[in-house]
This record gives C-alpha cells, sequence and structure tokens, in this order.
C-alpha cells in the first residue's frame, strides 16, 4: 500500500504493531522457560497474557477502521527477538543470562512504548476517540511492564554480582599464582665467592 496520507501511515505503523506483537506471543514462552528467577519468570508469563489483550484490542481497532490486520511484518521487533535469541545461545543459564534477557526484554518494551505513543497520538489527532482509548491503555500496560521488569532486575542484578564475584576472585589468584610460579622458576646464579648475583 502506498502511503500519502496521515491516516494511511496510521494503519500502515497500527499493521507494523500488531505483526511485533504477534512475533513477542510466539517469543515469550521461550524467554521465559529460559529464565531462573521465579519473579522474571512470573512476569514474563504475565506479559504474555497481556499481550494476548493487547492483540485482541488491536484486532477491534481494525474491525473500527474496517481494515485487515496483517500484510506487514515488523522488522524491527524481528531483530529485537533476535538479539534476544543470541542470548540464549551466549550466555549460559543462570542470574547472567537473567540479566541479559532482562535488557533484550525492556529493548522491546521500549520499541512497543514508543510505538503505541505514536498511534495513540495519531488517533486523538485523527479524532478516532475509542481507537485512541484502546491504544492507550496498551500504552499503559507496555509503561507497566517496562517498569515491573526495572524492579525485577534490582534483584536478579544482585544475584548476578554475587554468583559472578567468586569465579573473578578466584580467576585473579590463579593469574596471580601463574605470575609468582614464574618468579620463583628463575634460576638463581652464585658466584664462586658464594654471594648471589
Amino acid at each position: 500500500m502506498a502511503i500519502q496520507t496521515v491516516k494511511d501511515l496510521f494503519i500502515d505503523e497500527l499493521k507494523d504493531i500488531y505483526s511485533a506483537e504477534r512475533q513477542a506471543i510466539r517469543a515469550y514462552p521461550k524467554l521465559a522457560k529460559a529464565v531462573s528467577s521465579p519473579e522474571l519468570k512470573e512476569a514474563l508469563q504475565t506479559h504474555l497474557e497481556e499481550t494476548k489483550g493487547q492483540v485482541e484490542r488491536l484486532d477491534r481497532v481494525f474491525e473500527i477502521l474496517e481494515k485487515r490486520a496483517s500484510g506487514k511484518t515488523c522488522e524491527a521487533m524481528k531483530g529485537l527477538l533476535e538479539e534476544g535469541a543470541e542470548v540464549l545461545e551466549e550466555v549460559e543459564q543462570g542470574s547472567v543470562r537473567d540479566v541479559a534477557l532482562i535488557a533484550a526484554t525492556q529493548r522491546m518494551e521500549h520499541y512497543e512504548i514508543a510505538a503505541y505513543g505514536t498511534v495513540a497520538t495519531l488517533a486523538k489527532a485523527l479524532g478516532e476517540i475509542e481507537i485512541a482509548g484502546l491504544l492507550v491503555q496498551t500504552l499503559e500496560e507496555e509503561k507497566t511492564t517496562d517498569k515491573k521488569l526495572t524492579g525485577v532486575s534490582k534483584s536478579v542484578n544482585k544475584q548476578a554480582i554475587a554468583d559472578s564475584e567468586p569465579e573473578e576472585e578466584e580467576e585473579e589468584e590463579e593469574e596471580g599464582a601463574g605470575e609468582e610460579g614464574e618468579d620463583a622458576a628463575e634460576p638463581v646464579q652464585v658466584s664462586k665467592r658464594g654471594g648471589k648475583r
């Protein structure tokens, strides 16, 4: 569809968000399964259910507009989800992975906050008051989820730091022992008179 008017742009943006939410619904179960923190798992599962409701709201928006919801792939969300998948591959299971997954999930939330803020503002400008109300409701849920993830991150970050510290200390000790061992291995030369050189 060629975008010529603000309403065309509005519908295009809505299709983008619709795609983003449907991609998120497919990804959240895998992300929730990969975390260690019960609090984070619960936050992700709760947001999965909210996201399903958000898709239903978007279905209602498209009904009001008498337009089809499909037809566009949100490349931004696709990229954010690919980054999340990389976390699962690159970071070992445990508290450090939880920190990385919170970061990945919050990037998704920030994208959605920006997207819903834009379409809610456009809906108001276009006089689509019912649609604006539906979009603002979702925008508020996205903001709440972001705040909740920030709250969860405080305890998860502390745990990850605590889990990481002993390993770092051990590595430093091992490095230090290697250096001392190298110094101790140097031969000491003794002069004919019996003194060290």
